[in-house]
């Protein structure tokens, strides 16, 4: 293949990573391989046609196998120290609650409806423990 049909062939993979919804990076490594492969072409280093597949699948799988797993945590990981869940974090209560009631409470910079699933009414400035998180509502009891 020319060395413009591999640059064609790494872009359009390439191409094909931005737009697919979550490929994890797997079609990157192979749209620098072929792009890789194109320059080798451009720059002199004549393969015949079975060389440069090998060397596109050998690209391909090193920089696939070597480089993956670290980049993809990189840019798609969590921040560190960040808790997916939030039970055990405190919430400032706003307004007096008592036991099964609800109100409206700011935690995370987003206002959150809070039950108080507790037996003890939970005094209006105070803080409160989250037990669980059930869709948009937190349920707390006093700390």
């Amino acid at each position: 293949m020319t060395w413009w049909g591999w640059m064609i062939l790494g872009a359009v993979i390439l191409g094909a990573e931005l737009f697919a919804i979550d490929a994890q990076f797997y079609l990157v490594f192979l749209g620098v391989s072929a792009a890789l492969v194109g320059l080798a072409e451009m720059l002199g280093i004549g393969m015949p046609e079975w060389a440069q597949w090998t060397a596109f699948a050998t690209l391909s799988l090193i920089s696939f196998f070597t480089f993956r797993k670290s980049l993809y945590e990189k840019i798609r990981g969590g921040a560190k120290g960040f808790r997916a869940t939030m039970s055990g974090d405190t919430v400032n209560i706003v307004e007096a609650l008592a036991a099964g009631d609800e109100a409206r409470a700011e935690y995370r910079g987003t206002d959150w409806t809070i039950r108080n699933t507790g037996a003890a009414v939970i005094a209006a400035g105070s803080r409160a423990k989250v037990v669980k998180v059930d869709g948009l509502t937190l349920h707390v009891e006093s700390e």
